[in-house]
């Protein structure tokens, strides 16, 4: 019969339904049990109650056979003339039997006249027709990127409306290296995903990864379900600011204006929000003397000039520049920038007399150093090269020294203080820049007087007349000499050369004042007996060794 072969199926198949009971009686004491299929078609014939009765056709004439009592009604219907049991729509068994392991439906039937009351129980088969679902389509999760391996986060469960072996059996996790999936059979609760971490997450490696988990049940071929798993990873601040460059070096001209720009250091962190936000300053070992030239701004890391920048006084700068983040713990790192000046031609030469003669013998020799002179200029490069000389048609020169930046300042040819007794020289220092500077130094040289002229007298020779009968002891006449040097080498002193000789006999009765020159006569002259005489007359300088000139007197 038709329902013992239900009855066998029954026992071979495992069923998850739910009980529907309309009457008040049970599936037991019903007289027939059939099975059918949830999702056959309207119209499947279920059974033939009559014949299982063992009802003939006779019995049947002119008598009706009804459906009397039931909730489920509807979903069947009996022909009141032959009594065959027929699906009237099409069932649903999810939604006629919810969460039962097995879905009876009870029908009350009756055959009039006379009238007899039949028990009908009809089991609705399940089918596979339902596909695992999750509650949501896509899953958001955040995990800290510090968090160790073996962290477990269990995931909601898929459900699968169909019951038995076509419930969810399985679950996959699509490949990833930083997670692995487990699955909890919880009994009637089903089966539940956990999300294990297996390995370190790096958020600066991966920020994100994206994970599909499958639901399939045991349908064959089976139905699955998809969720989207989207892990965010969570920052920790585990990553130090790193600066663009290994090097940092730039040029700086001197003199450059406050505000100027002078490099901008970058430097990134790998890490996000303040943990990644970086802030740039001078580290804590910059001199005092560094905070008053340079400023940096903590925003962009750009150096700029805040004080007088000066070659002279330091031609190379290095900076230790700090990197850190913003985070709880701040992370920094610090790097050296080095800043060279360049030389701008800001010096003029500087000339220093180091050693001078102010006064110089007129007798000097060619090459005779006057003076030693250092010529100094802070700049460098060509900005510090000088080239140094002395105004021209002076009997001077300037000869370079051995040593660096000194020169001597030598005679070129003779003096003579006779025609110039002092020289006014301008040492002129001039730098090799562009535009070049220059400075002066003026030196004043007095050549000293050296007794190198004899004194000279005004006639040569002299002619006097004496009247005869003059007074005795009265200056008669006098002879004047001059000498160009000068001092003591220009004081003349007179005297009368007297040799003895019969024709100089008469300067015994002269004599001269050596300082003025005046001749006295020491007695009266006679016209007739002496008429004319000749004598000598010595002028001589005081110089060592002395020098003289004589004159002839007549």
């Amino acid at each position: 019969m038709e329902q013992r072969g239900s009855a066998a199926k029954r026992t071979r198949r495992r069923w998850v339904g739910c009980v529907v009971v309309v009457l008040l009686w049970s599936v037991a004491s019903a007289q027939l049990r059939y099975s059918i299929s949830e999702e056959v078609k309207e119209g499947t014939l279920v059974g033939n109650i009559a014949k299982d009765l063992g009802l003939d056709k006779s019995t049947l004439k002119d008598r009706k056979y009804r459906i009397v009592s039931s909730a489920m009604e509807p979903l069947f219907r009996v022909d009141q003339n032959d009594g065959i049991l027929y699906v009237s729509k099409k069932i649903d068994r999810e939604e006629v039997c919810e969460r039962s392991s097995t879905c009876f439906i009870n029908l009350k039937t009756v055959l009039e006249n006379p009238l007899e009351v039949h028990y009908v129980g009809v089991e609705v088969l399940d089918i596979n027709d339902h596909s695992p679902s999750f509650p949501e389509k896509e899953k958001m999760l955040e995990i800290s990127e510090s968090v160790l391996p073996g962290v477990r986060i269990p995931l909601k469960a898929s459900r699968d409306p169909d019951g038995g072996p076509f419930t969810v059996q399985q679950y996959k996790l699509s490949p990833n290296d930083h997670f692995r999936l487990e699955v909890k059979d919880k009994g009637e609760d089903g089966k539940i995903p956990i999300l294990i971490v297996q390995k370190p997450l790096d958020r600066e490696a991966a920020g994100s990864h994206s994970l599909v988990l499958t639901a399939s049940d045991g349908g064959k071929p089976p139905k699955s379900g998809e969720m989207n798993i989207i892990v965010n990873v969570l920052d920790v601040n585990d990553n130090t600011p790193v600066f663009s460059n290994g090097v940092y070096s730039v040029t700086l001209s001197e003199n450059a204006p406050a505000g100027t720009t002078v490099i901008q250091v970058n430097a990134t962190d790998l890490d996000e929000g303040p943990n990644g936000e970086v802030v740039y300053s001078f580290s804590n070992s910059v001199s005092h003397r560094l905070l008053t030239l340079f400023d940096i701004n903590p925003s962009t890391g750009e150096i700029t000039v805040k004080g007088f920048i000066d070659y002279e006084e330091k031609d190379k700068y290095e900076i230790e520049i700090q990197a850190s983040d913003k985070g709880l713990a701040p992370l920094a790192t610090q790097k050296s920038v080095i800043i060279k000046i360049v030389d701008v031609n800001d010096n003029a030469p500087e000339i220093e007399v180091t050693s001078f003669s102010s006064s110089i013998p007129e007798d000097s020799r060619p090459g005779t150093t006057v003076a030693l002179i250092s010529v100094n200029d802070l700049d460098s490069g060509l900005n510090g090269k000088v080239i140094c000389a002395v105004n021209e048609n002076v009997p001077f020169a300037l000869s370079p020294s051995l040593q660096d930046h000194m020169y001597s300042l030598v005679t070129k040819a003779p003096l003579d203080r006779e025609k110039k007794s002092q020289y006014i020289l301008t040492v002129v220092a001039k730098d090799a820049g562009q535009p070049s500077l220059s400075s002066e130094k003026t030196i004043s040289v007095v050549v000293s007087d050296v007794n190198d002229n004899s004194p000279e007298f005004s006639l040569s020779p002299y002619t006097f007349y004496v009247t005869e009968a003059n007074e005795p002891g009265v200056s008669v006449f006098s002879v004047k000499a001059f000498d160009r040097d000068e001092n003591k080498n220009a004081d003349i002193s007179y005297h009368i050369i007297r040799d003895g000789s019969d024709d100089n006999k008469v300067t015994s009765f002269l004599n001269i004042n050596s300082e003025t020159g005046d001749i006295l006569a020491l007695k009266s002259f006679d016209f007739e007996t002496l008429k004319t005489f000749q004598f000598q007359v010595v002028a001589a300088d005081s110089g060592t060794p002395s020098l003289s000139n004589n004159v002839t007197v007549n």
